[in-house]
């Protein structure tokens, strides 16, 4: 098991492949709180699927964190890490509902960023009725929207099928953060970039 540097009272533990489980099931429960919230409804299946998270541990280059607060599992986040491009992702940040609103998700995010110091640009994608999520990632950790998937510009990254059968719930906001020590030249956003982010919720709550 592997500590990463404090940052506040936050610490990263690298997340040991006994507990992925446990993670997956708290990384749902944060999001399903979260979504039926928006939704105005229970939802019927765990989200995101058990499909997409497994795909994420399962990543070329992913790494796995439990957020850390006095000791205490506080929330996770999975990364993806491409050491020569230097072209790194963000597939899931959560804090638990009960330890959201005390600004443990940016004290997370700005660990994450001083483990990775060689990165360039980092992306991740979020839902576009997370108002909430929109304003943490832009305003608060300097992300820029930079494409807006939709039935008309489908993200190249997901099923087609799925895509006509879900319609606008759907629909995502592509971030892209670049990282001013890298010296890296800002890219054009396009579709179908490596490496490639699943969807970050719960950051910012």
């Amino acid at each position: 098991m592997r500590e990463l540097e404090e940052s506040g009272n936050i610490k990263l533990i690298e997340t040991e492949p006994s507990s992925l489980t446990e993670f997956k099931s708290a990384l749902q429960d944060s999001f399903r709180v979260s979504a039926e919230a928006d939704f105005g409804h229970l939802l019927e299946e765990p989200i995101p699927s058990d499909e997409d998270i497994e795909k994420s541990f399962n990543a070329t280059g992913a790494v796995t964190y439990w957020i850390m607060a006095d000791e205490q599992r506080v929330g996770g986040a999975v990364v993806v890490i491409d050491q020569m491009s230097g072209l790194n992702s963000l597939s899931f940040l959560f804090i638990a509902t009960s330890h959201q609103s005390q600004g443990l998700g940016l004290k997370a995010w700005k660990t994450i960023e001083k483990e990775f110091p060689f990165t360039k640009v980092w992306e991740t994608v979020t839902p576009y009725f997370e108002k909430r999520n929109i304003h943490f990632y832009v305003n608060k950790c300097g992300f820029k929207i930079v494409e807006f998937y939709n039935k008309y510009h489908p993200d190249p990254h997901q099923n087609s099928r799925r895509i006509h059968d879900e319609g606008d719930d759907d629909e995502m906001f592509r971030f892209e953060k670049i990282m001013e020590d890298s010296g890296a030249l800002k890219r054009e956003a396009q579709p179908g970039a490596q490496p490639r982010s699943l969807c970050s919720l719960d950051a910012a709550r």
